[in-house]
């Protein structure tokens, strides 16, 4: 985030003339943090005929982010093709129509870009991070190793084999599986259930035909932006949008996708495994996609909830009393609350690790917490959290491609970006009756989901802790 000095002019100018000590200049040239999110860059969006979206915010920096937003992902597959959009995304690195894989390398690297990308259940990403004078270049760079993908089949084969082995690879990582444990358990029989990387035998068969139909069928214009950030004009970046993206289609050549409700069931996985040093536990309850206000409200009860590790500082003595009340225990390796949205549903929770036998206790401790926030919150708890939320959505932002990243969600799914003061207001209006009010309108004698992974023989029995979802008070 660029730095910036506001100055506050006192009305009549009748002190100009008067001499200004060091320290007064300071406190003149200090802005509030209300003053420093109202001065914050605008999110300029435009939307060219065909409906693709241009979105972008000037930052003084002399590096920035390019990227190509797409709203795809898991949830477009169907249980045939689940892994396809993954699947692509490799592929698109293999090459183009115009450049060989050798040819986008050098290229890449003589500019000295970076370019990444990732897959998810609602959005796929290719975005560069790159000098803001490299603009032309990058954009030309990245429409056309998404749109002119190759996909030879050499390549294809080459690249199942690559996508085989980090399905292997993935197995090890206790946290995706505990979290794609946790999908497919909240949402059985639906496409949020389906993992992103596909299951091994779709990955065995998926041919070229398929990965085709899924990028014809996802990767139209109005589901399309091309975001920025960094030290450029907007009117730039939109001239070369309709350069390389105006003969985008925006209308479906074959079926058109429908994005079926994704039912959420009360439910639980365990997989237990005694070898696996930790235990890795998922809980959640179900909540409100990213178009609702009631976001806020539940962005401050994970913010009370909080988050932990035994690299922390904080023990003993924290206000938070979930973590004051496992610190004597030694035994909790981590924790950490989480909230993800979806367009129609999302999942709030907390996700922990640690030695297996103590699981019960954590459990009782964690869901007290949540029931503390329908029920016990005090006015000091909610004050502690606005100050943390304020300052965590301010450190989450600073950098271009974090920005960007931010950029090209909303706009996918709002159509333009809710400016920080926005939020921060939004934050700020919330008393403690309201929050109460979200919190027992989500959290309280609700169905929990739970994913366990690891040493969970433990593990409270899950009648018990639907039971602990509910305070009995006379």
């Amino acid at each position: 985030m660029s730095a910036m000095n506001i100055f506050k002019i006192s009305s009549a100018f009748s002190t100009f003339f008067r001499p200004c000590s060091v320290r007064g200049a300071h406190q003149l040239s200090r802005a509030t943090y209300a003053q420093t999110l109202l001065n914050l860059p605008e999110t300029k969006v435009t939307v060219l005929d065909n409906g693709f979206k241009v979105a972008s915010e000037y930052h003084d920096s002399p590096s920035a982010t390019i990227g190509l937003w797409v709203d795809a992902g898991s949830r477009y597959e169907t249980p045939e093709t689940n892994g396809a959009a993954n699947f692509f995304e490799h592929m698109v690195f293999k090459g183009s129509s115009n450049r060989s894989q050798k040819d986008l390398e050098n290229e890449v690297a003589n500019i000295g870009a970076q370019i990444r990308s990732y897959t998810e259940r609602e959005e796929t990403a290719f975005y560069a991070k790159c000098l803001s004078k490299d603009l032309n270049k990058v954009v030309d760079i990245l429409a056309d190793i998404v749109t002119n993908t190759k996909l030879d089949e050499h390549q294809i084969e080459e690249e199942r084999g690559v996508i085989l082995k980090r399905l292997q690879e993935a197995e090890s990582d206790y946290k995706l599986v505990t979290f794609d444990y946790l999908h497919l358990s909240a949402y059985q029989g639906t496409p949020l259930g389906k993992t992103v990387l596909g299951p091994t035998e779709n990955i065995k068969k998926l041919s070229k035909e398929d990965i085709k139909f899924y990028v014809r069928n996802n990767f139209v214009a109005p589901r399309m932006a091309l975001v920025g950030s960094g030290d450029f004009n907007h009117d730039e970046l939109v001239k070369l949008a309709q350069k390389y993206f105006s003969s985008i289609p925006y209308t479906y050549t074959t079926e058109i996708p429908v994005l079926r409700p994704c039912r959420y069931t009360g439910s639980e996985i365990r997989d237990r495994d005694d070898w696996i040093p930790f235990a890795h536990v998922a809980v959640a309850i179900d909540t409100c996609g990213h178009d609702s206000t009631d976001i806020y409200g539940l962005m401050l009860a994970k913010t009370i909830v909080g988050n932990w590790d035994k690299t922390f500082q904080t023990g003993e003595h924290t206000l938070n009393k979930l973590i004051h009340n496992i610190y004597k225990e030694k035994r909790c390796h981590s924790f950490e609350s989480f909230h993800t949205l979806y367009r129609d549903t999302g999942l709030w929770g907390c996700y922990f690790v640690m030695d297996g036998m103590v699981l019960d206790d954590f459990m009782f401790n964690l869901q007290n917490a949540w029931m503390r926030l329908c029920v016990a919150i005090t006015e000091t708890d909610l004050q502690i959290a606005k100050n943390q939320l304020r300052a965590n959505l301010l450190e989450s932002f600073d950098g271009t491609t974090a920005n960007c990243a931010d950029i090209g969600r909303q706009v996918l799914h709002y159509g333009k970006r809710t400016p920080l003061s926005e939020v921060d207001e939004h934050i700020q209006s919330i008393d403690l009756k309201q929050l109460k009010s979200i919190c027992s309108k989500y959290i309280y004698d609700r169905c929990p989901v739970i994913a366990a992974v690891g040493p969970v023989e433990a593990m409270t029995d899950y009648n018990r802790v639907r039971a602990n979802m509910y305070w009995l008070r006379v």
